[in-house]
């Protein structure tokens, strides 16, 4: 009868808790809100990572840019998301092999990763194709809430972007982390006041301490839940072979069972934890994440994403 009790009275706390968790733990106060987000600054209507394209995202009204950061030869945080210049320059050369002076161009015509066969397809001036520095990105959006991918395990690279965050006073503007857990500690501990991102062993985490009736008992350092509609994944250019598709539909739909719970928003919100879902590209979209719960929408189509939320605004 005891143990009975006792199970009861777990559960019921739980549940109350978990539909007001500031009953226990204190609201997250992120200074920003952001519907809008361009994904790599607008990889659809610009060259990505480019200050031409933060410039044009800025221009239509975003509310805050994604970017990716690596570390040149010579020290310099570059904004890019890819470390091997391959794709993004037809040069097969790192990143990290290379000053940043003599980075190649972007290609002219430039694949989008999350539009399969797809290429953005923009002018030849020199000046819209050169890789940016995260220092000028901060020095040109001083109030614009930016988001960084740090993409490789590099100490040096995770310092300097913490240095740089500290100079120009982006602690409370800026997110940081990776789908890596190593990488993403790594961030908090160089700097535990910037917002921190969900690595994947900790969205593994929320989804165990969801299903168990702990998560409103314990406390989350994170500020930012970024995760991807399961329905994107599969039309992601360079997916999975076919061979392995039923696989590959089967983690999917796993993950949509598990995962994607609007309760598990709503309870991330109420505690003052953003929730983004990337890289969305059409209406449909747009309106199925924000019904869910999202806060914000990733997206390489700022325009696009612009007039859904002037003809749907979200409350």
């Amino acid at each position: 009868m005891l143990l009975y009790t006792l199970i009861g009275g777990y559960m019921l706390t739980s549940v109350i808790l978990f539909k007001y968790p500031t009953l226990l733990h204190k609201k997250k106060r992120v200074k920003f809100l952001c519907q809008h987000i361009s994904h790599r600054g607008g990889a659809g209507e610009s060259y990505e990572n480019t200050m031409c394209a933060f410039r044009r995202a800025v221009a239509i009204g975003t509310q805050m840019l994604e970017l990716d950061c690596h570390l040149t030869r010579d020290g310099e945080v570059v904004v890019s998301h890819d470390q091997n210049l391959l794709r993004s320059t037809g040069v097969d050369k790192n990143i990290s092999d290379l000053d940043y002076k003599d980075l190649p161009l972007l290609k002219q015509r430039l694949p989008i990763d999350f539009e399969p066969d797809v290429e953005y397809v923009g002018s030849a001036r020199e000046e819209d194709r050169r890789f940016a520095l995260l220092r000028d990105v901060f020095e040109a959006f001083p109030t614009i809430p930016i988001n960084i991918d740090i993409k490789i395990n590099d100490d040096q690279l995770i310092s300097k972007v913490s240095d740089l965050i500290k100079q120009y006073n982006r602690e409370e503007y800026t997110v940081w982390g990776n789908f890596s857990d190593e990488v993403t500690q790594k961030c908090y501990k160089s700097n535990p006041n910037v917002n921190l991102l969900f690595s994947m062993q900790r969205v593994t985490m929320l989804i165990f301490l969801m299903y168990t009736g702990l998560l409103p008992f314990v406390p989350l350092k994170e500020t930012h839940l970024e995760i991807f509609l399961p329905s994107i994944y599969l039309r992601r250019k360079g997916g999975i072979s076919p061979i392995f598709l039923p696989l590959e539909k089967f983690v999917v739909r796993t993950i949509n069972v598990l995962l994607i719970r609007p309760c598990l928003f709503n309870h991330l919100r109420a505690r003052g934890i953003h929730v983004y879902f990337w890289v969305l590209n059409k209406d449909e979209e747009f309106k199925k994440a924000f019904d869910l719960g999202a806060t914000g929408v990733m997206t390489d189509y700022p325009t696009k994403l612009k007039l859904f939320l002037k003809n749907q605004p979200m409350e």
